[in-house]
């Protein structure tokens, strides 16, 4: 079984910029120039990023040629959304209580 780093996948998705890149990747596999295109910066700039993506495993990188080639790899993202599901139904029993709480308030009103 593969582990992944929660804090470090985080961390990658902290960025606006490393979001994007992640997005860019959904449709397919990019070069390193192709990434950072959209972004106005240097392949150098673009390659910090991403070594940022592949070091929580976000990514994976191969050569295609002369081109370095990137591509998603999804399964810390599904890491991560499990983590944050068991999150989801801690707010959602805490919203439905205060709904519960405020419509006994409201009804004791009349």
């Amino acid at each position: 079984m593969v582990s992944f780093d929660l804090d470090a996948t985080f961390t990658s998705l902290a960025d606006p910029t490393r979001r994007a890149m992640l997005l860019a990747l959904k449709g397919g596999e990019k070069s390193i120039a192709e990434l950072a295109q959209p972004h106005a910066m240097t392949r150098a700039g673009a390659a910090k990023h991403l070594a940022m993506l592949e070091k929580a495993q976000l990514i994976e990188r191969h050569k295609v040629g002369r081109k370095q080639m990137c591509r998603l790899r999804p399964e810390p993202l599904r890491h991560a959304g499990g983590w944050l599901h068991q999150w989801e139904a801690f707010w959602n029993e805490q919203l439905d209580s205060l709904e519960a709480a405020l419509q006994e308030d409201a009804s004791g009103q009349d």
